[in-house]
């Protein structure tokens, strides 16, 4: 049965303010780029030919506005996401290390993401998908919890796939156990979960990813595990294969916002191109490293939802470095 939308997702949809530069006086200059984590992974699939849709919710202001403008631009259905004249577009300040690592603030108190309600959700385009996507910063508050427990059970009772990024951000919890507890639940519910190898030891105190795994695995039946470990590259978990794919190190990168999302894009749009049920340790291979590779080349640009990489692109990059 065909379906309208490969993947649905809900969460937040923010304005990344990212470091660009000095004034003539000397002060930081930020450079105002569309983000969040479920827009940043859809925005990714659109690129590799992919129908996609968001829920969710931003402010009824100029922020909220060129939002929304962004997504249809990148190409992602906004039927289901609102324009709330009552709330503030979330806001995030993005503070790059040397490295290329980051710190973020946030301007979320409360944010209009934070404000979707169960009953806001359009069931049907749930419904007409294949996989339903989903992170924790929908879950940090207890309407916007109850409205992705909602999108969940739709997703489950529809027999669609479920993806999961923790994408744990500790600012935004007032209490780090509320976080464990909803991180656990969203492990409870999805087929497929990419972790940092920080967020595996948050959730089972392993610093040991096998052993983290091992853990998960008595628990929660999840078909696919993928751990990313920065410039090291990834992992993953899958039936009785554990396969490993180095990183692409490149003396370009700027900054890493959006590596993580732009990973688990890649490893939704392969899902979607291959039969979940039976893939080979070569397919988790070549999956993992077109997924590394679209990872390294998004952090040699600003922002990310905008500016995703083309899949000829990917394919150029593994090239270059001979894989």
């Amino acid at each position: 049965m065909n379906k309208r939308y490969d993947v649905t997702a809900l969460g937040e949809l923010l304005i990344d303010f990212t470091q660009n530069g000095l004034s003539e006086q000397g002060n930081i200059l930020f450079e105002a780029n569309p983000g969040g984590a479920p827009c940043n992974v859809l925005a990714m699939l659109t690129k590799l030919g992919k129908t996609t849709a968001f829920i969710g919710k931003v402010g009824k202001d100029q922020f909220g506005i060129k939002l929304k403008e962004a997504l249809v631009e990148v190409g992602i259905a906004t039927d289901n996401l609102i324009l709330d004249s009552n709330y503030s577009t979330t806001l995030a300040f993005i503070h790059t290390f040397e490295d290329g690592d980051r710190d973020f603030s946030f301007y979320r108190n409360p944010g209009a993401d934070m404000m979707l309600t169960s009953d806001e959700i359009k069931e049907d385009i749930i419904k007409d998908s294949r996989i339903f996507h989903f992170g924790t910063l929908s879950m940090t508050h207890e309407g916007v919890r109850e409205a992705t427990k909602r999108a969940i059970k739709i997703a489950k009772d529809n027999n669609l796939l479920i993806t999961f990024d923790p994408n744990l951000r500790k600012p935004l919890w007032k209490d780090l156990e509320l976080a464990k507890e909803q991180i656990l639940y969203g492990l409870s519910q999805c087929d497929v979960v990419k972790m940092s190898e920080e967020e595996l030891e948050f959730v089972t105190g392993q610093v040991d990813i096998d052993k983290g795994v091992a853990l998960l695995r008595e628990q929660y039946n999840i078909l696919l595990i993928l751990i990313t470990m920065g410039k090291e590259g990834s992992r993953a978990y899958y039936q009785d294969e554990v396969v490993d794919s180095p990183g692409f190190i490149t003396s370009d990168t700027i900054e890493t916002t959006g590596a993580g999302d732009t990973f688990c894009a890649n490893i939704i749009g392969y899902i979607l191109d291959h039969d979940i049920h039976s893939l080979t340790k070569i397919q988790l291979k070549e999956m993992l490293t077109f997924a590394n590779a679209a990872a390294s080349l998004i952090t040699t640009k600003k922002g990310a939802l905008r500016v995703m990489p083309e899949k000829c692109e990917i394919e150029d990059y593994i090239k270059t470095y001979g894989r």
